[in-house]
């Protein structure tokens, strides 16, 4: 039925439903199926780059805890026992060779966001465009109210989760 605006409320199965713009029209069997398989893989990309956002998070969190260790040069751990440095602990890092007792080991007391890095942040953003953009194209694609669309698209989601979804934390959309 129309609703007057001219977009359907109701599901369709028209193989002739126009994905994106009117020259993406797929006018054969052949060529609907080959618009719902890009629509498959389209999801499937959706779950891969959620999990690659996730894996990225983490390993830019472990570089930045990394930066916390901190090497005093030309102080020992018995010369710097006055520091009252709330932020930082003196201790000796425990190495392959031994003991290395001229660490700093600099704790964060706030446990709020990570400072802005121009490394991170930028990679992240840009991750984020691309996420973004994907599920808003699988957004258009649902739409269109054409049953074949949505069901590659759910189908798409489906294997990408069953393959990807593990790496996945709740928090991420």
């Amino acid at each position: 039925m129309d609703t007057g605006s001219g977009m359907l409320s109701v599901f369709s199965n028209s193989q002739g439903t126009s994905l994106y713009s009117s020259s993406w029209t797929p006018t054969t069997s052949g060529q609907y199926a080959g618009t719902c398989i890009f629509l498959i893989i389209l999801a499937i990309i959706s779950r891969l780059l959620a999990a690659f956002k996730v894996a990225m998070e983490r390993k830019w969190l472990a570089i930045a805890l990394n930066r916390r260790y901190v090497v005093v040069a030309g102080k020992k751990q018995e010369a710097d026992s006055s520091n009252s440095d709330p932020d930082s602990v003196n201790t000796a890092l425990l190495t392959t060779q031994g003991a290395q007792e001229n660490v700093k080991v600099v704790r964060r007391v706030s446990h709020g966001p990570q400072p802005w890095r121009f490394s991170v942040d930028l990679p992240r953003a840009l991750l984020f465009l691309c996420i973004i953009g994907v599920n808003y194209l699988l957004m258009l694609a649902v739409m269109t109210m054409n049953i074949g669309y949505f069901l590659s698209t759910l189908a798409g989601a489906f294997i990408g989760e069953l393959a990807v979804g593990r790496h996945i934390e709740w928090g991420e959309h």
